[in-house]
Parts: structure tokens; sequence; C-alpha cells
């Protein structure tokens, strides 16, 4: 026991030297908004962007923060077909298989950080109260989760449909220990190297379940949209993996313009 104590010891200080080296190679983002993280712990809901999402909350959101992340990266056998599915399934037919190889060494490396970050497993079969409990005990030691919950459903061009199960997080948090936890919108912009962090959010615990979780859902949608339109016009980098040529604007109107303009 005393020597595994040991060992993860080890490993972890060996990923806090692997994460100074790639902060020193990842583009440096601003973060804005660091003052709308409530004292108390939160639940910090963000647009995934592809890889760029996690990576970057990783780096630069605090360091009391876990991150939901899908359970299939927590084990060696599903990991590299996750990450195939996940990250590159969308990308355009004759350059797939390249992909497909690629995530034969992404996924052991995915295996590596998620099994060394502050990370809770996300499963979407019996397997899901674990995860919700896990949650709550992290909540309660004082951390703040951070989720993308996206799915591939369109919402609008910045951000796509949330799915809302990780709401029923506040519920039991609330019937467990009498308070009510706020949610705080995070929108990451990688192609202007920021961070923007909104204005949360409390959840309502006597409100009907569905209805709650409805509201709590399109709060976040609706703020990190705005977060992303009141910054200058940039390409946003969307949930699905798909060809950077079809990456949208932030900014629907001003896009239509600049491109009518171009070909004047």
């Amino acid at each position: 026991m005393k020597k595994q104590r040991e060992r993860r010891r080890k490993a972890k200080r060996i990923f806090r030297m692997f994460l100074k080296v790639v902060k020193l190679i990842y583009p440096k983002n601003e973060v804005v908004g660091l003052e709308n993280l409530p004292a108390e712990p939160c639940i910090i809901v963000a647009n995934h962007c592809q890889i760029y999402g996690p990576v970057t909350g990783i780096l630069y959101l605090p360091s009391n923060c876990w991150f939901w992340g899908a359970g299939e990266l927590l084990s060696l056998k599903t990991a590299a077909k996750y990450a195939y599915k996940d990250f590159w399934s969308k990308k355009p037919r004759y350059i797939r298989w390249l992909y497909k190889q690629l995530s034969y060494i992404a996924g052991p490396l995915l295996y590596y950080i998620f099994h060394n970050v502050n990370m809770i497993g996300v499963y979407h079969d019996k397997r899901l109260m674990s995860t919700l409990k896990d949650t709550g005990k992290v909540l309660e030691r004082g951390g703040n989760v951070v989720i993308f919950p996206e799915c591939y459903t369109e919402h609008n061009h910045i951000v796509h449909e949330f799915q809302g199960g990780f709401v029923d997080v506040a519920r039991l948090y609330a019937q467990k220990t009498g308070k009510e936890i706020s949610f705080v919108p995070v929108y990451f912009a990688p192609t202007l190297k920021k961070v923007l962090i909104g204005k949360p959010t409390k959840y309502q615990a006597d409100r009907v379940r569905t209805v709650e979780r409805d509201r709590i859902c399109n709060y976040l949608m609706d703020e990190i949209t705005k977060m992303a339109e009141a910054l200058p016009l940039h390409t946003v980098v969307p949930y699905p993996n798909i060809s950077k040529k079809d990456y949208p604007m932030s900014r629907i109107s001003e896009a239509a313009n600049e491109k009518t303009s171009s070909r004047l």
C-alpha cells in the first residue's frame, strides 16, 4: 500500500511537470471575468470547442476545478475508440483513415491525462449515480465542477444543445446540504485566445425539476452566445470536429456582409 501511494505521488509530480511544459508551448489565453466565480463551490458550464475547451480549462481555470469527462477515457480498452468517435468521426471521409490511426496514439495519451487530472468519469448507464455522487462529494469538499454538456443537435451558431441531465446534480446537492448551488457560464474562444467567465445563476430547488432544468440550460446557452457575440468578430470552434471551412463566425450578419464585400 505504501509503495502504491508513493508511485501515485511520483506520477502526479511527473504529470505536474508535463502540464508546465504544455502550458509553455500552448497558446497563452487571457481569462476575463474571474470575479464572477462565487466564493462557494459552483458548477462551471462551458462550450466544448472540441479538445480546446477541456485542455484550456485544465490549464487556465482555478486549480480546485474537477472536470466531467467520458468514462470511456478512463479505460485503455475503450479510450482510442471513444477518441475517434467523439473527436474525429465528423471529419471529411477521405481523411478519416488518418484520424482513426491517430486515435490509437491519442487514446492512451488521453487515458494517462485523465487519470492524473481532477476528473469525474461520466457514464450514461446504471453507473450514472456514481457520477452524480462523486460530483456531490467534490462540491461538498469545496471544489468546483466543470461540465461540457453539448450534444450533436445544433442550438445556434455558437453552441449545440445542452444535455440537461447535469442540472440534476444541483437538486441532489440541495437535498443533501440545504444549499442552492450556482451555475456559471464560460465561453472558450480559441481563435482569440480568450476565456470568458459570465455571471452565474443560482439553482432554485423549490421549482419543478424539469422546468428548472430547462431554465438553467437556456440561461447558460444564452449567456455563452451573448459573450461570444460581444467579442470581436471571430471564428467559432464548434463542438463537432467538422472541416474547418465549415466553422461558423461569431456574428452571422457581419460574416455574411464580409463574404459579400469580398466578392465585389
